[in-house]
């Protein structure tokens, strides 16, 4: 795994032993691309963090900080040995993700918000995405106008809320991207899986 462009590119990243799905680059170079210079600057919250490539390419192409949220420990070791290689600094908090939207205060917000979360279910049963896209919390941490990049199983049918409406999605192999922005409930038309509907494609 690289790092595909900016500052850090063509630098090789270390990828944890187990519990992790690298973002494809393939993957990886369309988000970036679609975001365009959204990124330059950006406060970034990298949720499900894995080996942090997509935070650290966020850093690499001009994002002003990243905060990386990751339960394993292997990981969050793997990560901070990624930013030493690049010598980029940024927060690693080594937390599941859940506990961090319940105990997050809204009051840092992040224009861009990544998240590859994992396809098994959660302990309790529930999906990741389902968790993610009916949490109020995480709403209130994206900035007005911000981005919430999801990755998803294709096929995978979304949870019924009208927290988030889906702006772009496309499929790249096992991976479905969808690309999010905040919305109130009243004035949305939503589909029938209850999110709003995506007005393009990614390009």
């Amino acid at each position: 795994m690289r790092v595909i462009a900016g500052s850090a590119g063509g630098i090789r990243l270390a990828v944890p032993k187990r519990g992790v799905r690298p973002t494809m680059d393939r993957v990886k170079a369309a988000i970036f691309s679609s975001l365009g210079d959204a990124i330059i600057g950006a406060r970034v919250l990298d949720l499900f963090a894995g080996s942090g490539a997509l935070g650290i390419e966020a850093l690499s192409r001009g994002a002003s900080s990243v905060l990386f949220v990751e339960e394993d420990r292997q990981s969050t070791n793997v990560i901070e040995k990624n930013l030493a290689k690049i010598k980029f600094e940024a927060r690693v908090r080594q937390q599941s993700v859940s506990d961090f939207l319940r105990s997050a205060s809204g009051t840092e917000k992040f224009q861009i918000v990544l998240a590859d979360p994992p396809y098994e279910k959660t302990q309790s049963g529930e999906r990741f995405t389902e968790m993610l896209l009916t949490s109020e919390k995480l709403g209130k941490l994206l900035a007005p106008g911000g981005v919430f990049v999801l990755e998803k199983r294709p096929g995978e049918a979304l949870p019924e809320t009208k927290l988030w409406r889906v702006d772009r999605q496309k499929k790249y192999g096992a991976t479905e991207v969808l690309f999010l922005s905040a919305t109130t409930a009243s004035p949305a038309r939503t589909n029938q899986q209850g999110v709003q509907p995506p007005r393009r494609a990614i390009e």
